[in-house]
């Protein structure tokens, strides 16, 4: 039956027509974005899954800039420990030979001291950005190496731990040898008082009595931003207490440092082993803070002890340095041992995140090749279902010639 009301031909090639145009703009949508799932309206359950994996992607970037931190971090105390074990060596060829009794002692004490001063710079140098795994300031450290995600979805991060090596030849201690007479409460390792630029007072008490100093202890003194330090040799040492002891050598080795520095409006009067800070017409007010450092208290304390002018001396060095040369040389395993490893998780987690990478392709991207192919298939199913329509719509003409 023919109408002029109802075209069913015209209305099957417009649905035809309007289908093709839909698929002909998701497969341009495909090849302008690169993906099949660009929205998730497109596929929602695949949209969500690729996006947590993206998530992933990115945490694990920033993943690899933790291992790279830490594999820095690792190589400079590495490099520094090897640095030490070196040093030491040499320090053992020079006790080797103060074996020897027709032997200048004195020059290859001095050889050794400045090994053991090179020792301390590169200790104390060995840092990077701020962490330093080899003076003792800090016991261990933790690197960011993964996030894991189990089958719930719950992420956990997991860490490398980098246990520090002490290869310090002294640390901070709690021996009672500074007294802050003007804050009483403040009695230990570190001591401080401030005076007024007009006229104030305050005292620094070096008081070994019960724990006496040794030698290679350090005392340092900052006095308005200005700092001195006293290390304690041998020849301050005394057996009787009562004599001109240490404390007082002490005292007076610092008062003539601090003294040099000529900070004006600042007296100091020394008596036995105290010192007396005044100020009067000082050009600000001062603070004045002691701290002391003990030689034995590090993971290289014994290097201190090594003495080679005399015989004796030399002989117990021997024994001494075999030591501590064990010691560097483990440290340098140590460390050696964890910055492989972060390595090679370093090496995995940029490995996974290229198959993360390649799995989120797989769901997400457009097959180039199939989509060319449907695009020209599509592109000529579209002018056949224009010209279809344009026919089904010429039919009710064929109409007019009934009643002619």
């Amino acid at each position: 039956m023919s109408s002029i009301l109802t075209n069913n031909g015209a209305m099957v090639a417009l649905q035809t027509l309007k289908m093709v145009n839909k698929n002909l703009g998701q497969t341009q949508n495909a090849i302008a974005t690169g993906k099949d799932v660009a929205t998730a309206k497109d596929n929602s359950a695949v949209w969500a899954i690729s996006k947590v994996m993206e998530s992933d992607v990115k945490s694990f970037n920033a993943i690899k800039d933790s291992l790279a931190l830490g594999e820095s971090t690792v190589a400079v105390a590495r490099n520094a420990s090897e640095t030490v074990t070196d040093l030491l060596i040499q320090i053992q060829e020079k006790v080797v030979a103060a074996q020897e009794d027709n032997v200048e002692r004195d020059k290859i004490d001095a050889d050794v001291t400045a090994l053991k001063d090179q020792i301390v710079s590169v200790v104390s140098a060995a840092q990077f950005n701020g962490l330093n795994l080899v003076n003792g300031d800090t016991a261990s450290a933790k690197i960011l190496s993964s996030l894991d995600r189990d089958s719930s979805g719950a992420v956990k991060d997991s860490s490398i731990t980098v246990n520090a090596q002490n290869l310090s030849t002294g640390g901070y201690s709690a021996k009672n040898v500074l007294d802050d007479s003007d804050n009483a409460s403040t009695d230990g390792d570190v001591a401080s008082f401030s005076l007024d630029k007009s006229g104030g007072s305050g005292n620094l008490n070096f008081n070994s009595a019960t724990d006496n100093f040794a030698v290679g202890d350090k005392i340092s003194v900052t006095v308005g931003g200005q700092s001195v330090s006293y290390t304690v040799q041998a020849s301050d040492i005394d057996a009787v207490y009562n004599a001109p002891n240490t404390d007082t050598k002490v005292a007076a080795g610092l008062k003539s440092q601090i003294d040099a520095l000529g900070i004006k409006g600042l007296t100091i009067t020394q008596t036995t082993d105290e010192l007396a800070f005044a100020t009067a017409a000082a050009d600000q007010d001062l603070t004045v803070s002691a701290q002391f450092t003990n030689a034995g208290s590090g993971g290289l304390g014994a290097l201190s002890s090594i003495d080679v002018t005399t015989k004796a001396g030399a002989s117990a060095a021997l024994g001494t340095i075999t030591g501590l040369i064990d010691t560097a040389i483990d440290a340098s395993a140590a460390f050696g041992s964890v910055q492989n490893r972060i390595e090679t998780q370093k090496e995995f987690i940029a490995n996974l995140t290229d198959s993360f990478k390649s799995g989120i392709g797989s769901l997400v991207d457009a097959d180039m090749e199939e989509t060319s192919a449907r695009l020209q298939a599509l592109q000529v199913q579209q002018q056949l279902a224009t010209q279809s329509l344009s026919i089904a719509n010429q039919a009710p003409q064929s109409i007019l010639s009934l009643f002619r």
